[in-house]
Formats: structure tokens, sequence, C-alpha cells
């Protein structure tokens, strides 16, 4: 009898035991479960909300959710508004979000300036009355991240008359990546040259010139501070008012040791503009830059689009065009006829020179090019009328006018010969 009683009690202690652990267990359960619901409940609110495929919406009511392909936005000790007060980030000023979506109406459409490769361009205006434009970058990820931190490092370093200024950035805590830079109001090179502004004509000889000359001094600048732009091309050459010169777009850019000749990645850029060798070698250097800027000078001598698929196969190529007919003596059929080629012989010579000047910068072996600040020595002595120019041999040019030098044989690139 004793002994049914003494189980008796154990196994009433034991469930007793049992109960109170599975009600323990609950209860731990239901805190859990109502803890990561109030933490996924935050994320959906700091989350943007993913659009179609597309791209920027294309929806009436534009909002800071229209990117495709965002991730949430990056755990701080500081809130965005704290960002925004007049804190900065390699020296550069951040601005909240909320502000530069003020600025640009809510990112609206009408008021898109540009889409590159990186993300799209609004025009904006700041509290304090600035005019700027904000680039609002396609997506948050890390490599968008990475990309961001390098053109807002990059960019605070640079003080320079012909780059664009950069006003400041968000924090790459924010919810996007946006840089807000001088808004530069005369377009660009490739629209006065081939785009909506090209009827103007007010691309005179000599403005050409200039912005070639400007262009060079910018990167000769770059290349001075160990930096190659990577995407040289008319697009990211901006003119003011007074037709001066702001290089743009240094998204590309890449700071490299300086124990290195050459940074190996993955190939960017422009097609049309790249280095052929970079294609072929993935090496990167600043006579990568010096390639396509011999393709901004044929642009600038022709008025014609770096790439066409709409002129013969061996002309597609503006730098393939360009050479032939370096090689062929008919500068004249390159050359905007607007220009004043046959009537002009100060034209004449001028753009004779330049182009033979871009034939040595889209030379297939980069060690054949010269560096960028023998491209702007040049140019200043083609304005300055001196001929120190480097005729080849190979282009065989006979214009009494210009007093050409023969310096040096120099070769055509080898995709051009494979092409005739």
């Amino acid at each position: 009898m004793p002994l049914a009683v003494g189980i008796s009690v154990g196994g009433a202690v034991l469930a007793s035991i049992g109960v109170g652990w599975l009600v323990f267990f609950c209860r731990q359960k239901r805190k859990r479960i109502a803890s990561q619901a109030s933490l996924a409940q935050t994320e959906r609110k700091d989350l943007p909300i993913l659009s179609s495929s597309n791209g920027l919406s294309s929806s009436s009511t534009p909002s800071s959710t229209t990117f495709t392909r965002s991730i949430p936005s990056y755990p701080s000790s500081k809130s965005e508004a704290d960002y925004g007060r007049g804190s900065s980030y390699f020296g550069a000023h951040v601005f909240s979000f909320a502000e530069l979506e003020e600025a640009t109406n809510n990112f609206d459409p009408s008021k898109e300036l540009g889409d590159g490769g990186f993300g799209v361009v609004y025009y904006g205006k700041l509290h304090d009355g600035r005019v700027v434009a904000v680039k609002r970058l396609y997506e948050n990820n890390f490599k968008r991240v990475e990309q961001f931190m390098n053109e807002v490092e990059i960019l605070t370093q640079l003080r320079h008359k012909n780059l664009v200024m950069l006003y400041g950035c968000t924090s790459k805590r924010s919810r996007e990546l946006l840089l807000v830079y001088e808004y530069i109001p005369n377009g660009t090179v490739a629209d006065h040259l081939h785009g909506k502004r090209a009827k103007s004509g007010l691309l005179s000889w000599p403005i050409r010139m200039n912005i070639a000359i400007e262009t060079a001094e910018a990167l000769a600048y770059l290349h001075s501070s160990v930096i190659i732009h990577r995407d040289v091309k008319t697009n990211n050459i901006l003119l003011d008012n007074d037709f001066h010169v702001k290089v743009a777009d240094f998204g590309l850019s890449r700071l490299f040791p300086t124990n290195v000749t050459h940074v190996s990645t993955a190939p960017q850029g422009t097609p049309g503009y790249v280095d052929p060798e970079y294609y072929q070698c993935y090496q990167l250097t600043e006579k990568s830059d010096v390639y396509s800027f011999g393709v901004v000078l044929v642009e600038l001598i022709s008025s014609l689009e770096a790439v066409d698929t709409n002129r013969h196969r061996h002309d597609i190529n503006l730098s393939n065009m360009a050479v032939n007919k370096i090689q062929g003596h008919s500068i004249h059929e390159l050359v905007d006829p607007s220009l004043g080629f046959s009537t002009n012989s100060s034209v004449r010579r001028m753009t004779t020179l330049v182009a033979e000047l871009a034939f040595r910068c889209l030379q297939q072996e980069r060690d054949l090019r010269p560096s960028m600040q023998e491209v702007l020595e040049t140019l200043r002595g083609i304005q300055n009328g001196e001929s120190k120019a480097h005729n080849a041999e190979v282009l065989d040019i006979v214009v009494d006018d210009v007093g050409l030098l023969k310096e040096g044989p120099f070769s055509s690139p080898d995709s051009v010969a494979a092409d005739k």
C-alpha cells in the first residue's frame, strides 16, 4: 500500500514538471514568433517595393520604390535624418534621402536629364536655391555600394575647372544611393554633335578645338593624379553656357596602385570607345583613356557617332572609318563639311593635324599611343599654329599648307587591317 501511494505521488510530480515545461516552451515560442513578426513588419516598412523588370516605374506617380532590384538599407546606429544634418562622407556633404526626393519632386520622370550605365540623373533644386543634378543608382547592392564609395572618394579629392563638381551624396546606409553634382546646363558634346542640339550649328571649329583641349586638360589632370577615367566619351563631356568643358561620370573610375602598370578587371565602358587591347587582355592603363579620347577627336572633326549600324559594315565603328579614311588620303570625306575644310585653310590645317593625332591615339598597341600630356601639348601646338605633330609615313598625306613632320612609322589597328 505505501508503495502504491509513493508511485502515485511520484507520477503526479513528474506530470506536474512535464506540464510546467510544456507551458514554458509554448510561451517562449509565442514570444519568439511575435518578435519575428515585429521585426519583419519593421523591415517591410524600410524596404522599397519592387516594380516591373523595366526599371523605373511608368506610373504617373513616381516614388522612391521604382527600382527593379533593391535590398534592405544597411543597419546603422544613426538614423538617415542624422546623416543629413551637416555630416560629411569623405569630405562630401551628406544629404538625407527625403531632401533629395523633395528636390527632384519625388524623382519626377519629366525631370530626367539622362540615363547612364549606373543610374538615372535628375534635375533638382535644393532648399538653399542651388540647382543640382542628382544621380540615382539603379541597385543598392554590394557592387553598387562599392562603386558609390569609390566615386565619392575620388571626386572629393579632385579639383579642376574642367571636372564636374560633387556637392554631396546620401549615406551608404540610405535606402538608395544618390550622388549630387553641380548642374551643367548646356547638354553634352554628343548632344551638340549628333544629338538633339545638333541642328543649332553652335559648335564652330574654334569651339570644337577648345573642347578637345579642355577635355585633354581634364584627363591629363586625372592621369597625373593616378586616376583612369575608364569611360571617356562625348556623352560624358558636359558643356556650360559658354561651351566650357566639364568631364563627368567617374562611376567607372578606379584608383590603381602606384606599383603596378595596369589594372586587370572585367571590361567596362561604352562600345565604340573601348580600347581593343583591353578587350583582349583585360589590362587597363592610362592609354585606354587615350584610345577613347582618339574616338572623341574623330567625333569632333566629323560630327558622326562612335557607333552607327546604318553605316557600311566597315564604317560602323567610327575609329575604323577614321583610320580607313586617313590611310586612303580621304580626310576631306571624314571632316564635317559645315566646318569649312574646303574653303578655310586654317580649318583644313588644324582638322588634318587633329585627324593625324587621333590616328596616333587609335593605335592597336598601347605603347604606340601618346600619353594624355603629349596629346594636350600637341593640341595646344595645333591651336597656336605650331606644326609639332608626328606624321605617320603610312598615312602618306599630302597637304601643302600643313607641313607635317615625318617621324616614326605607326601601324593601323589590326581590326581594320583584317576588315580590308
